[in-house]
């Protein structure tokens, strides 16, 4: 924690919103670009979850869920970089603050949930 944005209080919210910047001074190019794919396997993953379940309702859960922490991480990114104006949304998993934990966390578990019953098919998707 020796880096000269966090030091200087160059960052409004470190702790929050500005959280991807944090780590990137810290951790450099690479545990960036590391974070960002963690990121990405997650979101695939989703997306891989939605393809493959027979269940239209759990395969629009999880698309749905794939794109709701799609657009979190590419706003908090756009936001840490300068291309959008701060808006004030958090990067899921990793910013402090409760609301957005939480919600994410039961996104995940939802999302085990449709992964854990892929092949079940549902009474009313069966016609």
């Amino acid at each position: 924690m020796q880096g000269s944005q966090s030091q200087l209080d160059f960052l409004p919210e470190k702790q929050t919103d500005f959280i991807f910047t944090m780590l990137a001074e810290e951790f450099g190019f690479l545990g960036g670009m590391l974070l960002l794919m963690l990121f990405f396997a997650l979101i695939a993953s989703s997306m891989v979850i939605a393809l493959r379940s027979k269940s239209t309702f759990g395969g629009m859960i999880a698309a749905g869920i794939g794109l709701l922490l799609f657009i979190h991480v590419m706003i908090n990114c756009a936001m840490v970089m300068g291309l959008i104006p701060v808006v004030g949304v958090p990067l899921p998993l990793l910013s402090y603050g409760g609301s957005i934990t939480v919600s994410t966390i039961l996104a995940v578990g939802l999302l085990l949930n449709v992964y854990a019953n892929r092949h079940n098919i549902p009474a009313r998707d069966k016609w």
